[in-house]
């Protein structure tokens, strides 16, 4: 059986507040994060869709808001709620980058950071441990959270969703070329695929079932980079084959990435399909360890 409602509501709690355990938070500064614990063993989440700064550190931000929210990963949340546990991290990738080690989770150096200027070069160290401490604290939160599911239920899921940009040459210019830019490109960099290769292929062909405004989605596997970054190679070194760890790269067809203004039905219709997905996944895990049982 699943966690009872009583101990759902407490875990919950523990984790909306854990962060604010050793940092203390600046009044009128967002949560880091929320988290929404369910029973099932599939946990979506979205690292780089927060946009907020924590105020202390404002007076040293070179970078306008625009420009900082084309880098970010606005709207992931959206797909979270098909999932069965949810964490959506609500301060922005360049207060502390929870994809990256903790010593290039900040940075003041353009060349980290895609030749953006972010940081005033003077960003007091203080500021940049309190960012470090951030990334601490998520990554003992998260583990101890699936700690709790693989305990549960043997094997786990974890999609981690993000965006990408694809007009970088403005607004006006033709986009990227869509062979290496697919609609929907999956990360599986570390996952054994003698265990989930069968998995992943459903996972993808149920993604292209299900329509986007009129038109089949494209869906890749490994096309975009060639790792999915510090959180699923963590995941993958602590819990190995236990936590299959797929990275959802979202193309911002949903979205016009100049403006932020978004397609609704669109979003809509994305969702859709990773919910059709995810419900093939959540019960090929749960036979998994049926079978195991």
């Amino acid at each position: 059986m699943g966690m009872s409602d009583q101990a759902l509501q407490e875990n919950n709690h523990l984790l909306k507040n854990s962060a604010s355990l050793t940092h203390s938070l600046v009044s009128g500064d967002t949560r880091p994060w929320d988290c929404l614990l369910q029973s099932g063993p599939i946990i979506t989440t979205a690292i780089h869709a927060g946009h907020s700064i924590r105020n202390e550190m404002r007076p040293w931000l070179e970078i306008s808001d625009m420009d900082r929210l084309r880098e970010e990963d606005p709207l992931t949340d959206y797909f979270l709620p098909v999932g069965d546990s949810l964490l959506r991290v609500n301060r922005s990738r360049f207060e502390v980058d929870l994809n990256r080690p903790r010593d290039k989770a900040i940075s003041t150096n353009p060349e980290d950071l895609w030749g953006l200027h972010v940081w005033r070069p003077d960003l007091p160290q203080e500021q940049i441990e309190k960012s470090m401490r951030l990334h601490d604290q998520f990554y003992s939160m998260v583990r101890a959270h699936c700690d709790k599911m693989i305990a549960r239920y043997g094997h786990i899921m974890l999609l981690d969703i993000h965006s990408y940009n694809h007009r970088r040459d403005g607004a006006t210019a033709q986009p990227a070329t869509a062979e290496k830019n697919p609609d929907i490109d999956l990360g599986a960099t570390t996952m054994n695929h003698e265990i989930y290769g069968e998995l992943l292929g459903h996972f993808a062909e149920h993604l292209r079932r299900h329509p986007v405004c009129g038109r089949t989605p494209s869906v890749g596997v490994n096309i975009r980079w060639e790792d999915g970054g510090n959180f699923p190679e963590w995941l993958h070194r602590i819990y190995g084959d236990r936590a299959c760890v797929i990275t959802l790269e979202y193309k911002k067809s949903f979205m016009d990435e100049w403006t932020s203004k978004a397609d609704i039905l669109a979003l809509q219709a994305l969702r859709e399909g990773l919910s059709h997905a995810i419900k093939y996944a959540r019960n090929h895990l749960l036979q998994m360890s049926r079978s195991i049982a």
